[in-house]
């Protein structure tokens, strides 16, 4: 067995003895119980973990074998630790105990304690200390901790920017809280000491980097100093000549204060090492290229700070270079203890693979990193606002809780094999992540100093296309051979659909041939075996078929050769080559005869020609290809096309003229961005069978044109609302074919989408 010392001897000299050894996959809840205001924001409470004790069964099928896990100060002793309540920190410990999943256990996580204190209340850190020692006490078997998350990013969170309580913006209430919580943290671990002195220090920041203009370089070089003051203060690196010594003086913090934690060291015994893809900043005085919340000062200059993977052309430091800075500084061992992206799930699949890879790779030359931590197994909500409000933002994270139970995702597979030693692989992992991708860019472009590696000054080349061929040019993540990425094959090149489909694909990234009929007819057996042949795809997507639901009843036999027979040519030909299928169905498989919305395992019973075709598709489909996804959907209304319903209601309107919509018809309008995106997500995560996929919500086709009419400021009396029967059409229709889902309510509320649809529809203008 290989002792720590002799561990990190071994990786000095990059023996392969340690290299033999394999990183592990870790996981964590995200858990933060954040203040604003009087206002407890509980994550656990918004993703029901509180409550459910099958998710730890989830968790250990993925096999892992260490977990991040909360023991939350602010929830076990809201009201003192003599009033604790321990039953829902003794139940899943206990149980984590059973599973063979050793816990890390956090006891503040971007929380600043009860109510009755807070990050700058000098209480805090020895109350902290007794909660810790009781939590030790109570399981002894326990030895991992994280007595407080991310200390240095909650002090400048809610002492420097005002988002949590205390709601500050200074560099003295910053410090006293930063200094505060590492305080808490020493406390903590002598106190956890005294109990079990084995016990170890898994300590966590986000240890973001920060670049910049020539200007602003002293300002860059300072905040990248900034970063490592919490794992400075503990490891007793804070002296008279640490670079930050002067500036701590004139916040106000004694020389007292800065000598205790020196008298006190207690260096991490993992340092964890956060990091997301949004963490890297980059600072400029040119405010005019940058929209004004992103203004800011430091009473010198005024400048922009912004994201700096959307401004730097070479782009941001990534995982390898933030793990070697990090073990170059401090000599300890490291894990990467969130690795979490709240995007599309192709690229969530690519950020956790490249951090992976990133690790593996710097391990080869000698670097101490134990772990990766796949964090948000259960998703997380609002951090778009910082969780500073409650607007129901969900990311998905291995698992998606907008399913009856948690569903798990394309990240599950990735992690349950990574985890188990084998390597994991997907098509869309042959294209590098929008980070590394010149669409990225939404700022004027500017380039690094070839030897910037941090703060150092930038020069802003005045040809853009001298910036898109550095990207092109720079060095990103791969296959290994010259083989061209795998591509995915869209039918129905000529449609809304198919067109929605080429237009979001090229968005995320994803490579797909987009066919017509002449390149691919789905009727004819010897056109499909020979294109799929042709190109491999690993996935089909057939977005083609007969539209016209009125026309059908004069043509149902060219209806149910498109809809139906041609769908199940393909998924016979997928089946047999192994290729994913994803198809569309419609609401009109209905009669409309339900009060409720109709969800996946209810009755079809179609009343048309172009209902029936679909009912029949359906059928057909999953009989040859039990695999296969078919999507139900209804009234789909995009910003591409001249032809959906809105559009043509809008345009009517506008020009002045009478708008006729059905007032006894009610419909599920769908927005179709959203029903891609989250058609690719199942597709990815490899779904299959039934899903209704609608923007939740309903509305007859006649308030539809009203609402739509009142957004844009049309006049809404030109809407004659009249019956379905009035309109003469030749189809009969459901007078409610509302879709819900018994799998999972993926898409926005229809009102969101709205919104969403004019706001494209003025960018497009």
């Amino acid at each position: 067995m290989v002792t720590a010392a002799l561990n990190q001897e071994l990786l000095r000299n990059n023996s392969p003895e340690i290299q033999s050894l394999k990183m592990e996959m870790w996981a964590g809840v995200e858990c933060t119980v954040n203040r604003v205001g009087d206002r407890f924001f509980n994550q656990l409470e918004r993703n029901g973990h509180g409550t459910r004790l099958d998710d730890l069964n989830l968790f250990a099928e993925l096999g892992i074998r260490t977990i991040r896990y909360p023991v939350l100060w602010e929830l076990i002793a809201p009201n003192g630790l003599q009033n604790a309540n321990w039953s829902w920190a003794d139940r899943r410990l206990e149980y984590l105990q059973e599973l063979g999943i050793r816990p890390i256990v956090g006891l503040v996580h971007h929380g600043s304690g009860p109510s009755h204190t807070s990050l700058i209340d000098r209480n805090f850190a020895p109350e902290l200390a007794q909660f810790a020692q009781a939590v030790q006490q109570r399981y002894p078997w326990v030895e991992l901790f994280t007595p407080v998350n991310e200390p240095l990013t909650t002090a400048r969170f809610s002492g420097l920017y005002g988002h949590w309580y205390p709601h500050a913006r200074d560099n003295a209430t910053f410090i006293c809280a930063l200094l505060n919580q590492c305080r808490a943290i020493v406390l903590s671990m002598q106190a956890i000491r005294q109990v079990n002195p084995n016990a170890k220090l898994v300590q966590t920041e986000d240890l973001c980097k920060v670049f910049s203009t020539p200007l602003m370089a002293y300002q860059a070089e300072f905040e990248n100093e900034r970063r490592w003051l919490s794992f400075d203060l503990l490891c007793g690196r804070v002296n008279r000549k640490h670079p930050l010594w002067g500036y701590l003086c004139w916040s106000g913090v004694s020389v007292a204060e800065l000598e205790w934690f020196l008298e006190h060291p207690c260096p991490p015994d993992m340092i964890g090492m956060n990091h997301y893809l949004t963490s890297d900043r980059f600072l400029d005085e040119h405010l005019e290229n940058y929209p004004h919340w992103t203004h800011g000062g430091n009473g010198r200059h005024q400048y922009a700070d912004v994201e700096a993977v959307r401004v730097c052309a070479e782009g941001i430091a990534g995982p390898s270079v933030l793990i070697k800075e990090t073990w170059e500084r401090y000599k300890l061992p490291i894990a990467v203890t969130e690795v979490h992206h709240g995007c599309t799930r192709e690229e969530q699949l690519r950020w956790l693979k490249e951090v992976w890879d990133a690790a593996t790779s710097v391990r080869k030359e000698g670097v101490d990193i134990r772990a990766i931590t796949a964090w948000s197994l259960l998703g997380s909500y609002d951090w778009n606002s910082l969780v500073t409000r409650v607007e129901g933002c969900y990311e998905s994270g291995v698992f998606d809780l907008r399913s009856p139970k948690p569903r798990p995702t394309a990240l599950a597979r990735m992690l349950r094999d990574l985890a188990t030693k084998r390597t994991y692989d997907h098509p869309v992992l042959d294209v590098p992540g929008w980070w590394h991708r010149p669409q990225r860019l939404i700022y004027p472009p500017v380039s690094l100093c070839p030897t910037d590696v941090g703060a150092h000054p930038c020069v802003r080349p005045t040809d853009v296309g001298e910036i898109q061929s550095k990207i092109s040019q720079s060095p990103v993540p791969s296959p290994q051979s010259p083989v061209p990425p795998r591509s995915l094959v869209i039918v129905g090149a000529r449609g809304t659909l198919g067109q929605a489909f080429a237009r979001i694909c090229e968005m995320r990234g994803i490579p797909y041939h987009l066919l017509c009929r002449q390149k691919m007819d789905i009727t004819d057996p010897i056109s499909v075996d020979r294109t799929l042949t042709d190109l491999k795809p690993w996935a089909v997507i057939n977005a083609a078929g007969y539209v016209r639901v009125d026309d059908a009843e004069k043509e149902p036999d060219a209806c149910l050769r498109a809809n139906a027979i041609g769908p199940a040519i393909l998924a016979d030909a997928c089946a047999i080559r192994g290729v994913a299928l994803l198809t569309f169905s419609s609401d009109l498989v209905f009669d409309g005869t339900r009060a409720a919305p109709y969800v996946e395992s209810d009755v079809v019973s179609p009343l048309n020609v172009y209902g029936r075709s679909k009912a029949e598709a359906e059928v057909r489909v999953l009989k040859v290809h039990p695999t296969s996804l078919v999507v139900r959907t209804s009234a789909f209304f995009g910003p591409w096309d001249e032809y959906n319903f809105l559009t043509i209601a809008l345009r009517t309107l506008a020009s002045g003229q009478p708008f006729l919509a059905a007032a006894d018809s009610v419909v599920s309008p769908t927005y179709i961005p959203d029903l891609v995106n989250a058609s690719l997500d199942l597709l990815i995560d490899g779904e299959c069978g039934l899903w209704h996929l609608a923007n939740p919500g309903q509305s007859s086709w006649a308030d539809l044109a009203k609402f739509a009419a009142k957004q844009s400021g049309l006049d809404v009396s030109r809407i004659e609302a009249c019956s379905m029967q009035a309109l003469s059409l030749l189809a009969p229709r459901p007078s409610y074919s509302v879709l819900g889902s018994e799998r999972g309510v993926l898409l926005p509320p229809l009102e969101n989408a709205i919104d969403r649809y004019f706001h494209e529809c003025q960018i497009l203008r």
